[in-house]
Order: C-alpha cells, then structure tokens, then sequence
C-alpha cells in the first residue's frame, strides 16, 4: 500500500503508486529507524509548513549570495524560537531533520558552532571550561566555528602556533606564515564570533603537536574582529554559499588558559571524527533525493516507443534508464544503513574516551574514513547520473540538481580529502596484515579480531561460488568481496616488505604503493558496506516489505561485484561463466524493482522541501510548475529589461541605420 496517493494527482503517478506490493511505511520506518522516527518527522515536517516565516522569501535560485546569506541570518534569529516547540532538542536526529527543513542543503549561519564548535567544547574541555563555556554555548550567546584547516594544510604539520609564556602564564597564538593563515572553516567569514583554533602547542621550545584553543576572534557586542585578528569570507564556492567560510589570520592573541593533557594524543580529532560520522548518512540522503527525482520524473516523462504502434512509453520503462536510475537508490539506502550503524558506533566510542578507554578509536577511525571516502565520492557520480537521466530539464535549476550537485561537490574533500582518507584505512590494513603474516609465519594467534575486519583472518574459498541458483543468502556474493579485500590488503602488504628489503624507506615504499593500498581500502570498505546492506535486511519482518528489500539487495551486491569483477577474475577466482551469472541477477533486480520504483521512493517521505524539485514533486504536476517556476525569475518582472536599450537596443538600431544606407 503507497500511503502517497491522492486523486488529484498526475495519472502516471497514481497508476505507479497503485502497483506498490509493500507498504511504504514499514518501509519508511526500516529506513529512519522505526515508526515513531517516521511519525515524528512527518510531525516536525508538519511544524515547518505551518509556520511560514521558516520559508524561504523566494526560490534559492533566484537570490544572490548577499540575499542568500540575509535569508538565513533572518531564519536563524528565530529558528530558538521555534526549535523547542518542533523537537525534541535532545534528540539529535530531530534537530538536525529541523534544521535541514529550515535551511536545506545550500548551508547557513550556525551551521558550525552545532555540529562542530560546540560539540569540540563539549567533548574536549575540563569542568572548569565546561562552567564557563557550555551554557553560554547551548543559549547560542557565541557562535564558535572550528579552525583547523590552513591555507597551506598538512594536519599533522599544522602551522600556526600556541606558544606558552611561563611570566604571563598566557598562551600565545601566531600565524607565522601566509600558509599558516587558517583558511575555509565554516560560518568564520562573518557569522561566528570564537574560533577553535588548532594549533602547535610550545611549551619550553618543546613542541607538543596540535591542540585546541578557545579564540575569541570578534567583540561580543560590536561584532568587529579584536586587535590582533585579521578575518572575513573567502568568496564565493562551488556550493554552500549561505555558509561563510572564511579566513583568519592571528597575531600574538592571548586565550588565557592553561594546558591540560588530552586522554589520548588523537582525541583532538574527535569533532571530526563526528563529523565523518555525520557524513555518510548524509550522503545516503542526497543520492535517495536525487534517485526520488529522477524516478519520479522518469514515471511522467514519455518519449519514444518500444513496441510500435503501442504509443509513448514512460522513460522509466527503458532498461537502461533503470540501469541508470535503480543502482543510484540502492546505493543510497546502502549509504544510510551504514551511516546510521557507524554513527552510533561513533558516539559510543566517544563516550568511552571520556572513560579513558580508546581501545575501540583506531576501529573507528579507520571505518568512518573510509566510509565518507566512498559515500562521497559514489554519491556524487550517482547524482550525476541521476540528473543526465532527467534531459535537458534536469540542466535546470527548477531541477534541484544544481543545488544539489553543487553542494555534494564539497563531500569528497570536506573532513579530509578522499585519498588521503583512504590512505588511512590502508595504514589500519597493514598493521591487520602484519598480524596475518606473523601468525602464518610463527604459528601465534594475532590480536583478538572484532567484526569489523575478522573476515580477513577466516579461510575464504579459493573460488567464486556464485551460480545460475541464485539463493538470497547472500553468502556467496558476500564471500567474494571478503576473497578481494583480503587479497589485495595482502598484495598491498607484501609489496611494501619487499620495496622495505630493496633498501626503501618506509615513506618512499609507501609512496610506491600507494595505488595499491587505495584499492584495498576500497574493497575493505565495499565488504563492510554489504555486510550490513545483508545484516540489516535480515533483521526485517513481513514478507511483503521484505521481498522488496531482497531486491534492493540483490541488485546493491551483484552491481557492487561487476564494479570490482577484474579483480575478481584476474587469478582465476572469479570464471568468465559467473560474470554471465551477475549480470543475469542485475537485470533480473532491475525488472523486479521496476513496478515499486515510485513507491520505494516515496517511502522515503521527502517533502517537496527536501527535494526542491519541480521535476520531482509529490503530486507529479511537472510542466504547469515549471512554468510558474520560470515565470518567477527577476528577469520577468520586466517585458523589457531595463539596460536593452542601452546596450543591445542601440547596437541593433545602429545596424538598422547602417542598413538603410
């Protein structure tokens, strides 16, 4: 049953929704994690379009970036006002649904201080600072962004510097270099008025490498930047154009304080380790909004025919608009399954650093680097692909797709560049190989394993057992991913022992492999990808919802495997007959999806907020609202514009005259 159907809608859509053989709130509920999560959303969403002064004065589109910016300063000066009333604040799922409602994806003004300075505050400061800093924070009497990015970035050699003076009893923060000058944190151009500087700690000429400071940067009341800070925005950006990046330059500035060892030398990298947590759902939303519009619009878009004389088809019922489309979806539920796992995984790790207890960080660390790495970077491809299957149409901004495209742009750099990331999942690999190799070879047990990587100290067939039977256990498929992780984390690994013995040294060989240590990385995270695509499925009750899952499934695991089948097939693991086999699958979850496509998207329940489409809005009225749409540009508001003459009007008229002559 598709809870979506009113009769006023577009026939397509009407037709579409009536085929659904599942019920689209138990599948909402499976995606947002129960049916009071579903409820509640819909409630929050309810809150937002009743109370008008949330909106948006006119389309995004259409406003400048000053305008832009002036409409989410004026949305934020009243969000507190509201926000108590929409959610639960101590709920952190329904603030920041509440929050996307508000501000949708383009940024804006305390987007930061929420997700990144506070928490930094939260997590990282002693009692004393916590009685100083933490109500002052939640009342949003300051706004701190989190500084850590530098012009010239290298983490590790982080530039700017805090250096102790023991007859001040003061920390000094310089920016010594124009590479020093911290560069791109959000909401610091002009909107927050402290910075949670990182920075070089220097105590007695001793470096003791990156540390966080509480930087007021602009004056509580006048708002202008204190003596010694240089600060504004760096200019307009591919997307989040309502949020105000910006730069800061610090000289001799004096946080009074004084220093407090950290738990653990890498716990002030936490704020980000929650905000690559943050990511990957994230990601999993915009590819679902993305496929939500292209299905949609591909449900009413007719052209061409498949049997002559049977008239127009919709474009949904091409094949390879299908192959184009149903991976993207799948893709994305994959996506936020693993991110809603992984963020809970985050938040009880940090908790237990709290405790002292880091045994679990590096786990984490490793996981949510690769996992924003990949969701990242297969989210925008899907998105791409999602608008190219919408025409010309989906070229337009009324599409959504500029916005939203632009936007993701930013995700496969954000909290750490993909590479780089996946270079640190390959670190985590070696010292797992390390351990495989030196239980081979003296015949001892290697630190006990955990979930996340036990499969590479398993036993794995040394052939493919895909076959013509496919039975959805998923064994065979998962058993394959697991076959490739392993091997190429093992290639990988004595490749750089063997470079190491040549007489390179650690750094050069790990250059030299570098390459190889990325793909690994990949394989390591596609298997835990599908491991919990399989293990969250299983947990499913209702043959109905989960029939339609298997499909998704299917599809998700043998379009995963043709993606990495040269790896597969190049010693002879994977043979020529079972690569007929996947494909065989692929197409058979393409056919069985088809009927359910527009009901698996509006199970996500996107309001057309969320997807700021007029292609993909709910009741399917596309071309009468672009239309409207058009009619609303601020070209259109003169018959003629008001520089024609002067330019284009004169230019024609002087060859008109020179004509007569």
């Amino acid at each position: 049953m598709n809870h979506q159907i009113k009769k006023d809608d577009n026939p397509d859509l009407i037709e579409e929704r009536s085929k659904a053989t599942f019920d689209t709130d138990a599948f909402g509920a499976f995606i947002w994690g129960g049916y009071n999560n579903l409820k509640r959303r819909r409630e929050i969403a309810r809150y937002y379009e009743d109370h008008k002064e949330l909106h948006d004065t006119v389309p995004i589109a259409f406003m400048t970036r000053e305008e832009k910016l002036e409409n989410a300063y004026r949305k934020a000066s009243i969000f507190e006002n509201h926000i108590k009333k929409a959610c639960d604040v101590n709920n952190p799922e329904e603030v920041r649904y509440f929050n996307w409602l508000v501000y949708h994806i383009d940024g804006h003004p305390t987007s930061v201080h929420s997700i990144m300075g506070f928490p930094t505050i939260i997590n990282q400061s002693d009692k004393e600072q916590q009685e100083r800093w933490l109500q002052s924070g939640e009342n949003r009497e300051y706004l701190a962004t989190y500084a850590q990015t530098e012009l010239g970035t290298n983490i590790k050699k982080l530039e700017t510097t805090a250096t102790y003076d023991q007859k001040t009893e003061e920390f000094i923060l310089n920016s010594p270099t124009v590479t020093s000058l911290k560069w791109w944190p959000g909401n610091m151009g002009h909107s927050h008025n402290v910075a949670i500087v990182m920075a070089q700690l220097w105590i007695n000429n001793k470096c003791y490498g990156p540390h966080p400071f509480f930087v007021q940067i602009r004056d509580p009341k006048t708002h202008k930047p204190l003596p010694g800070i240089t600060v504004g925005d760096i200019g307009p950006k591919f997307g989040l154009n309502t949020t105000d990046n910006g730069f800061l330059k610090l000289d001799h500035v004096f946080p009074n304080g004084t220093y407090v060892p950290p738990v653990h030398d890498k716990i002030a990298y936490s704020s980000m380790m929650l905000v690559r947590a943050i990511i990957t759902p994230l990601m999993g939303e915009n590819l679902c909004i993305g496929a939500t519009i292209a299905i949609r619009y591909s449900a009413i878009r007719r052209q061409g025919e498949i049997k002559p004389g049977d008239g127009e088809v919709q474009i949904l019922d091409y094949q390879t608009q299908q192959h184009r489309l149903f991976p993207q979806l799948a893709r994305g539920i994959a996506f936020l399954l693993a991110g809603r796992n992984t963020y809970n995984f985050c938040n009880n790790v940090l908790k237990d650093i709290k405790n002292g207890d880091v045994s679990l960080l590096a786990d984490l660390h490793a996981i949510l680097c690769g996992l924003k790495a990949i969701s990242s970077y297969q989210a925008e491809l899907g998105l791409e692909q999602c608008r190219m299957a919408c025409g010309g149409h989906g070229y337009s901004a009324a599409s959504g797709f500029p916005l939203l495209n632009s936007n993701q742009f930013n995700g496969v750099t954000v909290e750490g560049d993909n590479l780089v990331l996946l270079l640190q999942v390959a670190r985590y690999l070696m010292k797992r190989a390390k351990e495989i190799r030196y239980e081979i070879r003296y015949g001892q047990q290697p630190s006990k394993p955990n979930e996340i990587y036990d499969y590479l100290f398993d036993d794995a067939p040394k052939k493919c057992l895909i076959d013509q039977a496919y039975v959805p256990n998923y064994k065979n498929v998962l058993e394959s991913f697991e076959y490739l992780s392993k091997k190429l984390t093992l290639q990988a690994y004595d490749k750089l022992e063997q470079l190491k013995q040549r007489g390179r040294t650690s750094e050069v060989a790990w250059n030299e492999c570098s390459v190889e240590l990325c793909k690994a990385a990949r394989a390591h995270i596609r298997t835990f990808l599908a491991r919990t695509f399989i293990n969250e499925v299983n947990q499913v009750n209702g043959l109905p919802l989960l029939t339609v899952l298997k499909d998704l499934l299917q599809l998700y695991l043998f379009y995963e495997v043709k993606e990495c089948m040269a790896g597969l097939m190049e010693d002879g693991y994977m043979l020529g007959q079972q690569l007929h086999y996947v494909k065989k699958n692929i197409y058979e979850a393409l056919s069985k999806i088809r009927p359910n496509a527009v009901s698996i998207v509006d199970s996500f329940d996107f309001t057309d907020r969320e997807l700021n489409s007029v292609l993909g809005r709910r009741d399917g009225h596309v071309y009468e609202n672009l239309l409207k749409w058009a009619q609303a540009s601020p070209l259109n508001k003169h018959d003629v514009l008001p520089f024609h003459h002067k330019y284009l009007g004169r230019m024609m008229e002087e060859a008109r005259q020179k004509s007569r002559l």
